[in-house]
């Protein structure tokens, strides 16, 4: 069965005096741990649902049978509670985002599984069976898509003027999560304003999957297997304007130098890059430029050979890999190898520091952040990125929409 790019769905959202409680950060971003404390003494946390293992002994395997079970039971019973609350006819929800200045808008709707496997919404990651299994399994014990997918779309005048008409109603639901993001839903139930984002997301060529690959390639398992189900055809998805979009730097540390001393190894990448001790930290101003901290001394690093053509190759995340980390520290695979860990740009620097200066690692390297408009040529090319090249942030929360699969 055919249907839109995306369309509106009637979605299962929290009460507006309880969406504050409800709201949580992404089920990928903590540890079992971590949600069972952030979640001690808040029953209404959708944590319940996406880490339900939290309400079952500790080091129960979050992926044992029960923990699913448990999760579809914990919604049933918010929506049970009046915690949760359906909205009678499909809507589109507007989607705001504020991280201190930074602010960002979009909406909530059901991206179509016929466009994701026609990749009209284009990845750039491949995905784990194990990881894809997990989220199968937990959307069909909660019947429901409960984390959204992350998207970004061209800029659209009909979207725009849809969104600012919405957003000057009474929020719906308003939360800030423990990061210190303010997260802000407004229903969109005008048919006028919903046509028009229908139709305006229909005249797109593409649009861009930034965070929730698994989710995507899980969403579109659960369709196979209900091919009958109007509803399981498309998956809950979050689109916000590229220009909006912000990507911090995704850095790297490693355990040691492979055998090498400090001294050895800044003669071995003499070969391939400038090397520029600094006063202070070294954080890239451009692309295609790299600080390294090493022994309590931060050094600016620029390629020396002119860069490839091909739009995954040139990424700073490919140069650093293919002229140094490999050649030079023998870390092939990024995925598997144990001598590697990634640090999140926000961070910072410090912590690059910290863990060298703590003897952790050996080594640290601070990248420039992956552009949009990098990541829009690998997906349009049909590459994909290497691990860990972009970090998207503020991160969305679950729990204040999500998409049931029994739709009525």
């Amino acid at each position: 069965m055919s249907v839109p790019l995306l369309r509106p769905f009637p979605g299962l959202r929290p009460a507006a005096a309880f969406a504050a409680e409800t709201a949580a950060p992404p089920y990928d971003v903590l540890s079992s741990d971590e949600a069972r404390a952030l979640a001690e003494g808040r029953s209404r946390s959708f944590l319940h649902v996406s880490k339900a293992e939290i309400d079952l002994p500790p080091g129960t395997d979050p992926h044992d049978p029960a923990v699913y079970e448990r999760a579809g039971a914990n919604l049933r019973a918010m929506i049970e509670s009046g915690t949760l609350i359906r909205d009678p006819g499909p809507r589109y929800y507007v989607y705001r985002l504020r991280m201190g200045d930074h602010v960002q808008t979009g909406i909530v709707g059901g991206g179509s599984v016929e466009d994701y496997r026609a990749n009209r919404i284009r990845r750039h990651e491949f995905t784990r069976p194990d990881k894809e299994d997990d989220r199968v399994r937990q959307i069909e014990a909660c019947e429901a898509q409960t984390g959204p997918v992350l998207l970004a779309h061209p800029d659209h005048p009909a979207v725009a003027a849809a969104i600012a008409a919405t957003v000057r109603q009474t929020p719906d639901a308003e939360a800030t999560t423990p990061d210190g993001v303010e997260h802000t839903v407004w229903v969109m139930s005008d048919p006028a304003r919903i046509a028009a984002v229908t139709r305006a997301f229909q005249t797109m060529r593409a649009v861009y999957i930034a965070d929730g690959h698994h989710r995507s390639a899980a969403a579109a398992r659960v369709a196979a297997a209900r091919p009958d189900s109007d509803a399981a055809q498309s998956f809950l998805v979050v689109s916000f304007p590229i220009a909006e979009m912000r990507i911090l730097d995704y850095n790297r540390v490693v355990t040691d130098l492979n055998g090498l001393d400090p001294d050895g190894f800044l003669a071995a990448i003499a070969d391939a890059f400038e090397v520029e001790a600094t006063e202070g930290q070294a954080r890239p101003e451009a692309a295609r430029q790299f600080g390294l901290y090493l022994a309590g001394q931060w050094y600016r690093l620029t390629p020396k050979a002119a860069l490839p053509d091909d739009p995954v190759a040139r990424l700073d995340v490919s140069l650093l890999s293919d002229r140094l980390l490999a050649p030079v520290l023998g870390i092939h695979d990024l995925r598997k190898d144990k001598r590697i860990d990634f640090v999140g740009g926000r961070r910072g620097l410090g912590e690059l520091e910290r863990r060298v200066d703590s003897g952790e690692m050996a080594a640290a390297f601070a990248l420039f952040p992956t552009a949009m408009a990098d990541l829009i040529a690998v997906a349009d090319a049909g590459q994909v990125m290497p691990p860990k090249s972009t970090w998207f942030e503020p991160k969305l929360a679950d729990g204040l929409v999500s998409y049931p699969l029994d739709q009525r």
